[in-house]
């Protein structure tokens, strides 16, 4: 994931004009601040591609706290997900081009192929472990930081190096 993470940076910074992996803002970590003012980290895998969104976190029996996945699609379009295959519960963050929180799925149930509809401009879809987003605050309104935010539109933009 390392090399990944450089990779991401390089390509963030020859698409976006992002700064490449500024200090507080590097392709395989976020922070999400909520409307309290609160703020948690995590450290991310990036699914950025068909398959590697198709493949999410399914067969994984376990994810450390500070970890989550960043779904990232080229563009705002309808988002819906389930958890087949998916063996620990998550909560699905969904956020928009600005980086703004519109809807927290609490809680997935392992495996349940129930439909969880995200929104119809939805960019970005953080999943952490499921019942970590309540008590960090994390809710409608919270903001994401990640350089795959476009920040000329960005709600909490990085800061450059």
């Amino acid at each position: 994931m390392g090399s990944r993470s450089a990779s991401a940076g390089l390509i963030l910074s020859v698409l976006f004009g992002v700064p490449a992996l500024a200090a507080d803002c590097a392709a395989d970590k976020v922070e999400l601040r909520g409307p309290s003012g609160s703020v948690s980290r995590f450290h991310v895998e990036v699914a950025d591609t068909p398959d590697e969104r198709a493949q999410g976190l399914m067969f994984r029996d376990s994810m450390a706290k500070s970890a989550g996945m960043l779904f990232v699609y080229e563009k705002p379009q309808p988002a819906t997900f389930w958890m087949k295959n998916t063996l620990i519960p998550l909560d699905m963050i969904f956020i928009d081009e600005t980086g703004t929180v519109t809807r927290v799925h609490a809680k997935a149930k392992p495996e349940d192929e129930t439909l969880i509809e995200g929104g119809k401009d939805v960019r970005f879809v953080l999943e952490i472990n499921g019942g970590l987003a309540a008590p960090l605050g994390i809710s409608e309104g919270a903001v994401l930081r990640s350089p795959f935010v476009p920040q000329a539109m960005a709600a909490w933009p990085c800061t450059a190096p």
